[in-house]
C-alpha cells in the first residue's frame, strides 16, 4: 500500500478549509503548517491527529523534506512566490484562487510548474461544488446544445474583508477575490472557450469611504486610506465562435446578496440557484427543478482529486493553466475598466 501524500498548508485562512479536506482523505497526511502568526498555526494544529512542523518562513518549509506537496493559501500577492519556491524544490502544488495578483507572475508560475512535471492544481470551491458539477455533467451529455451566452454574478451587501490589508491593496480587490469564482465556474460550464475581447467597468465606491466592510463593521483605521483596488467590477467577455459571458462582482452594494450563474443554450438553459433547467418539449415550456445528489463536501472533493493526481496520475481537472486563462480574463477586464475602452487579449 502506497504511503500517504504528505501535505504542507501555507496560510491559516482558507488553508484551514483546504486542510480539513485533506484530513478527510486517508491517503493524505498533513505534516507541516506555515503562517506568519504562530498562534494561528497552533490553533489549527489542535485539529490534527498528530504533531506537525511549524514554519514562519515559506522558503524553509519548501526546502524541507517533510512534505511532498504544498497548498498555497495566503493573500494573492504571495501565491506566486510561495508556489514557485515549492515547484523549485520539486513539490506538487495546489493554489487557492486567484492564481496571482497580476498576469506576468501567473505566467511565470505556470511555465515553471509545467516544465518541472509536478502536479499543479487550482483549488476552486465554486467549480467543484455539487451544483456546478451537476450542470457540467448535463452539459457534457448535450443537454444544453451550444451554450452561446452566460451571466455570472457574485454580490455581497457588506463584505469587504477587514482582516488583512492584502485584500484591498494593489493586487487584491473584489474581482480577484469573488469574481474569480463566478468567472471560472461559468467559463468552465461554457466549455472553456478562448477569450478574445473584453469590455469592463470597475471602481471602489464603498471601501475608500470606510463603508461596506465585513458584516457592516467599522474597518481598522488604516484600511480605507490604503484602498487601492476595486470593490466592484463588471464586464462582457467575447469568445472565439461568438459566445459571450457577462460577469459581475460586488464586495459591497445596496442589493440582495447572491451567487448566480445562468446558461443560455440552443437546446436548453439553466440557473444555478435554485438549480433549474429550462427547455421546450413538444412545444411546451418546462422548468425542471433539480436537487443534485450530495457527495463529499467541496473541500474534500478538491483534496481527493489532488491526491488522485499525485498518487495515480489522474489528469488534473483544474490545472494552473486554467487559472492563468482566468487571470488573463480578469486582468483584461480590469485594464479595460482603467482605460475606458475594449481590451483585446
Amino acid at each position: 500500500m502506497a504511503e500517504p501524500v504528505r501535505i504542507a498548508i501555507v496560510g491559516m485562512g482558507i488553508g484551514k478549509d483546504n486542510g480539513r479536506g485533506f484530513l478527510a482523505d486517508p491517503r493524505a497526511r498533513i505534516t507541516a503548517l506555515c503562517d506568519l502568526d504562530e498562534s494561528r498555526m497552533k490553533g489549527f494544529a489542535k485539529e490534527l491527529p498528530e504533531p506537525v512542523a511549524l514554519f514562519t518562513d515559506y522558503k524553509a518549509l519548501c526546502a524541507s523534506r517533510e512534505m511532498d506537496a504544498v497548498f498555497v493559501g495566503p493573500p494573492n500577492q504571495w501565491h506566486v512566490p510561495i508556489a514557485l519556491e515549492a515547484v523549485r524544490n520539486g513539490k506538487h502544488v495546489m493554489v487557492t484562487k486567484p492564481l496571482a495578483d497580476s498576469l506576468a507572475p501567473a505566467r511565470r508560475l505556470v511555465e515553471a510548474a509545467e516544465a518541472s512535471g509536478v502536479v499543479n492544481m487550482m483549488s476552486l470551491s465554486a467549480r467543484f461544488s455539487d451544483e456546478v458539477r451537476h450542470l457540467g455533467m448535463l452539459g457534457s451529455q448535450g443537454m444544453f446544445g451550444d451554450i452561446y451566452y452566460a451571466r455570472a454574478r457574485s454580490v455581497r451587501r457588506s463584505g469587504i474583508p477587514n482582516w488583512n490589508l492584502g485584500f484591498v491593496q494593489k493586487g487584491g480587490g473584489a474581482f480577484r477575490d469573488m469574481g474569480v469564482h463566478a468567472l471560472d465556474a461559468a467559463w468552465w460550464l461554457m466549455g472553456m472557450p478562448t477569450p478574445r475581447r473584453i469590455l469592463g467597468a470597475a471602481g471602489a465606491r464603498f471601501g475608500p469611504r470606510g463603508r461596506g466592510y465585513w458584516d457592516f463593521a467599522a474597518p481598522p483605521e488604516d484600511f480605507p486610506r490604503q484602498y487601492a483596488e476595486d470593490d466592484y467590477a463588471c464586464g462582457m467577455i467575447l469568445f472565439d465562435g461568438g459566445s459571450a459571458l457577462q460577469v459581475e462582482s460586488h464586495w459591497a452594494s445596496h442589493q440582495t446578496e447572491e451567487f448566480s450563474i445562468e446558461l443560455f443554450g440552443t437546446e436548453a438553459g439553466a440557473r444555478l440557484h435554485p438549480l433549474t433547467v429550462f427547455r421546450t418539449e413538444n412545444g411546451a415550456p418546462q422548468d425542471i427543478a433539480i436537487t443534485p445528489p450530495k457527495g463529499r463536501g467541496v473541500w474534500e472533493r478538491i483534496a481527493s482529486h489532488f491526491i488522485d493526481c499525485v498518487r495515480d496520475g489522474v489528469p488534473c481537472q483544474a490545472p494552473l493553466r486554467h487559472g492563468l486563462i482566468v487571470q488573463e480574463m480578469m486582468e483584461g477586464l480590469l485594464r479595460s475598466a482603467k482605460k475606458g475602452a475594449e481590451e483585446t487579449l
